[in-house]
């Protein structure tokens, strides 16, 4: 019987995990393709770092659609959709006449793997709750994150052999791969009398009432910041590693692959210790962690220091992200059992939105030179230090003393 609950927990896990592992394979894949996608389209990197940007849009506001649908209809069938719609918004993408019909199929592409995320999400708190919720989503998160060490060197890997638009092929056969395991393997979740209405009304009622709760917002905010600083790093360092250091589009793939592996060890640590040490510490330490190495990547790239000497405090600002996501997106959802999906969607919409910002402006300065990444690493981990002391912190210790 254990073994038994063991194995549908695994397989529950790679199921999900495959779905949510669009979002960073949509991102990072075509990221070694950067300065050949500037030079097919003849266009500018920051143009370049633009179809980044919309794709960031699309997952954003995807999910902030496909969370809530999701609460009315159940996840198994608006997941397939989407699925579907990444189907051919991949083969679009790869069929781009210009930078711009190629900036928004990348929307629509971002739009449709949006629901991988968001809805996964959703799955998890409808069945698991405490402890068991942050340990499957570390778990969720391991299978996830292997995907940002994959994508780049996979990448890599096919234009090695082909083009970019190589790139855009695979990613259409995988959304192929997903409809199928969907269609055969994903049940439904959520039962018919566990959904809300599908009034319009309502479901800006429920967000609504997310927006006033000032502890999840804080939670939220938190995790948010900080992962729009991560798109800044991600957007900025396919320039900065090959244009900067002069790294080949294989060892740029070594080289962010491998701070994919501190992501691991941070969401790890989290879900392994989280029956000891409260979400709420490690949420603190990976905030205090990112700031701490964020600033010492800045005072690299102002001191013109080594690309190994950049490495480093990027492999512990990425860790902090690990850490942070995991134990905010346990504590943000613990109390919202009966809008998982829209909760889910909010948690999912601000890293998106803000990363949607912070990623083109990396470039405006040019393509050799890092300062705005390290300003902007910098800035979003101070400030989802303010979010979380002067909102989550502050309701909860308001809470401790009502009690």
């Amino acid at each position: 019987m254990h073994a038994t609950k063991n194995h549908n927990r695994l397989r529950l896990v790679l199921l999900l995990g495959a779905f949510s592992a669009l979002g960073p394979l949509t991102i990072d894949m075509y990221l070694p393709s950067f300065p050949q996608i500037a030079a097919e389209f003849g266009t500018q990197a920051s143009l370049v770092q633009l179809s980044l940007t919309a794709c960031l849009i699309g997952l954003g506001l995807g999910q902030i659609i496909m969370g809530p649908l999701s609460d009315v209809h159940g996840r198994r069938v608006p997941i397939i959709i989407s699925l579907i719609l990444y189907l051919i918004a991949s083969f679009a993408c790869a069929i781009s006449p210009n930078i711009i019909y190629f900036i928004a199929a990348r929307f629509v592409q971002g739009f449709a793997a949006s629901a991988g995320i968001v809805i996964s999400r959703a799955i998890i708190r409808d069945v698991y709750n405490g402890p068991e919720l942050t340990k499957f989503f570390s778990l969720l998160m391991l299978v996830n994150n292997l995907f940002p060490l994959i994508a780049p060197v996979a990448g890599s890997g096919v234009i090695s052999f082909t083009t970019w638009v190589g790139v855009f092929i695979v990613l259409g056969i995988i959304g192929l791969t997903l409809v199928i395991f969907a269609t055969f393997n994903l049940k439904e979740t959520l039962p018919v009398q566990n959904r809300v209405s599908g009034n319009f009304g309502e479901l800006l009622s429920g967000i609504q009432t997310l927006l006033k709760d000032r502890q999840f917002i804080g939670y939220a905010l938190a995790q948010g910041i900080m992962i729009g600083g991560v798109f800044a790093y991600v957007s900025g360092t396919p320039f900065i590693y090959q244009n900067i250091y002069g790294a080949s589009p294989q060892w740029f793939a070594i080289l962010f692959g491998s701070n994919g592996i501190s992501l691991i060890i941070g969401s790890q640590v989290v879900g392994r210790f989280s029956h000891v040490v409260s979400e709420r510490r490690f949420l603190v330490f990976g905030l205090l962690l990112s700031s701490v190495s964020s600033l010492a990547a800045l005072t690299v790239i102002v001191l013109h220091g080594p690309l190994l000497g950049l490495v480093i405090p990027l492999f512990f600002f990425v860790a902090s992200i690990g850490m942070t996501s995991t134990a905010s997106f346990a504590l943000a959802m613990e109390s919202q059992s009966q809008r998982a999906g829209s909760a889910s969607a909010l948690l999912g919409l601000l890293p998106f939105l803000l990363g949607a910002c912070t990623s083109p402006l990396v470039g405006i300065a040019g393509e050799y030179t890092a300062v705005p990444m390290g300003i902007i690493i910098l800035s979003t981990s101070l400030l989802a230090l303010l979010a979380y002391f002067g909102l989550a912190q502050k309701t909860q210790t308001k809470l401790a003393r009502l009690q």
